[in-house]
């Protein structure tokens, strides 16, 4: 069955958010974009909605958190490379983004993390597909 996903963050300054997020490498679907949301395109299927604080708020009863100061959510995206993780965090802090952390290498597994303009953090991972078990494998194992 076909599944997208979009996640849904909350940001201060929208145009501000969109002009990061183009430095960083991703493109946006205009058909979803206006003066309180757009529709970043991170992959096929894969989708970040950002919308602005108060529009977001009407989407929940709940208090908003604020990322810069609590963590609500990690966004982890794979790589295809040790390289290509360093690359896409490079332009993330060169847009303004921060690093979260320092990277983590496990050898099978590589990765980095950024927080955005508004406080999210990306995680971004490249993870040696050798080393990976298919769910098939992990129910027989």
């Amino acid at each position: 069955m076909p599944t997208h996903i979009f996640v849904n963050l909350p940001v201060a300054d929208l145009q501000r958010s969109i002009a990061f997020f183009a430095q960083v490498g991703y493109t946006f679907n205009q058909q979803f974009t206006d003066d309180n949301a757009t529709c970043m395109i991170i992959d096929e299927g894969i989708f970040a909605m950002l919308l602005v604080r108060p529009y977001f708020e009407t989407f929940t009863p709940k208090p908003v958190a604020n990322a810069h100061e609590v963590t609500e959510v990690l966004v982890a995206l794979s790589a295809e490379s040790r390289a290509a993780v360093d690359a896409l965090v490079d332009r993330a802090i060169a847009a303004g983004g921060r690093e979260a952390r320092e990277a983590q290498d496990h050898g099978f597994m590589y990765g980095r993390a950024y927080e955005d303009l508004d406080g999210h953090i990306w995680e971004i991972f490249w993870m040696d597909q050798g080393t990976v078990l298919e769910p098939a494998d992990e129910m027989t194992q």
